[in-house]
């Protein structure tokens, strides 16, 4: 009778820890599922976690690969649905046939550039103001970066607004401004009127930078560039006012006048720039594809190509010379604390010959007989069709934004 008591005593135990083990695990299954729910809701609110694009450019140089051919998962947004698209890069528009320019996917050698995804980049820009100044090539990169954005938001939340210099696109949900502000010498010129800018005589203040600056001091992101207008033997600096003619004028090497300019620019980013607020980027030369013996043709442009350069290539009108000058400028500006972030894009888009939109775009003059006969005459082969280039090189600048 004791021996059957102390069986019925150990089952009743082992009833107990077995309830007590299945209560356990209910409360941890429990847990589990609230945890996992709540991850998965973080990882929908933010697709591409920070970390790993820190991670990324700690161990990948983000500049050195190559284009591959990618029509399942470019372009990244359509031409004909952004509803801020330039008639000067919308070459679909304007009669282009042949689209592969749309579909070639930038592949660093040692990583992955993280998907764009631009729910993410304007949670990142939540309140903020991401301005690029620069040129229309600058400018072509901003409209880039709008049509990336343009098709998650509602119609009726998104606006876009001329100033003069300034274009800003603004998300009003999300309190941000993608902006750009005409600038093509950085410093002020007589180049500065955002429509009638082509004059034969060119002529920069070198020291003169806050009627521009002015407009970009609270900018938390600045990507700045300015190459193209240099592009000439000598400039014509100005010291004193455009509105005084008591001024001093002198025919100034070119180089030497774009150095001048450069540390007009560094030394305002030293001094006014908020240094644990505003990250900073310098994009470097964007190559033009004037020449055809550059890639084995005997004569022509970029007008008919539809095929990237396979093999290392560096074209005539890309100046090394230039990019050391931005180079030394920002290794300066580390030294005195300010970080300075090169979008070094030349050697990637010197590949991509057949990106520009040659003849497929609003022409802003009427053509001339002669013109139309000879296609090559008028093609440009300095500006980029979208979607295209400019949207690797936006796709490079997200990895950095997210890498803060």
């Amino acid at each position: 009778m004791a021996k059957k008591h102390h069986i019925e005593l150990r089952m009743w135990g082992l009833r107990n820890r077995f309830h007590s083990l299945t209560a356990i695990l209910v409360i941890v299954l429990f847990i589990a599922t609230v945890y996992l729910a709540e991850e998965n809701r973080w990882l929908e609110e933010n697709p591409t976690p920070p970390d790993n694009s820190g991670d990324l450019l700690s161990r990948c140089n983000l500049f050195s690969g190559r284009w591959v051919f990618d029509n399942l998962s470019y372009p990244l947004y359509s031409e004909q649905k952004c509803s801020f698209m330039s008639d000067q890069l919308a070459c679909e528009k304007f009669g282009r046939k042949d689209l592969k320019y749309q579909n070639w996917r930038w592949q660093p050698h040692q990583c992955d550039l993280p998907r764009f995804n631009a729910t993410a980049l304007l949670e990142r820009l939540r309140g903020k103001r991401l301005v690029y100044v620069g040129d229309s090539l600058n400018r072509g990169q901003w409209v880039s970066m709008v049509c990336l954005v343009d098709s998650v938001i509602p119609p009726g939340l998104k606006s876009m607004h001329n100033n003069g210099s300034l274009s800003s696109f603004k998300a009003t949900e999300y309190n941000a401004s993608i902006e750009f502000y005409w600038a093509p010498l950085l410093v002020e010129s007589n180049s500065d009127d955002p429509v009638n800018h082509r004059l034969p005589d060119r002529i920069v203040r070198v020291q003169a930078i806050e009627k521009h600056a002015r407009h970009w001091t609270d900018a938390d992101i600045l990507v700045f560039n300015s190459y193209l207008w240099w592009k000439r033997d000598k400039m014509k600096v100005l010291w004193g006012s455009f509105e005084r003619s008591d001024g001093v004028y002198k025919e100034v090497e070119m180089l030497r006048s774009y150095e001048m300019a450069l540390k007009t620019w560094s030394d305002w980013l030293e001094i006014h720039v908020n240094r644990s607020k505003t990250q900073l980027f310098f994009v470097s030369m964007s190559p033009t594809h004037f020449w055809g013996d550059e890639w084995g043709m005997e004569e022509g442009n970029c007008y008919n190509e539809t095929e990237p350069i396979e093999k290392g290539h560096w074209g005539r009108d890309s100046d090394p010379k230039m990019m050391r000058r931005v180079e030394a400028a920002i290794d300066e500006l580390r030294m005195r604390g300010v970080k300075v972030q090169m979008l070094n894009i030349t050697q990637l888009s010197e590949y991509r010959k057949e990106g520009h939109p040659s003849i497929y775009r609003k022409q802003w003059e009427p053509l001339t007989q002669e013109q139309l006969s000879n296609p090559t005459s008028y093609s440009d082969c300095i500006h980029w069709c979208l979607p295209g280039v400019p949207d690797a090189w936006n796709e490079i600048l997200y990895a950095y934004i997210l890498s803060s």
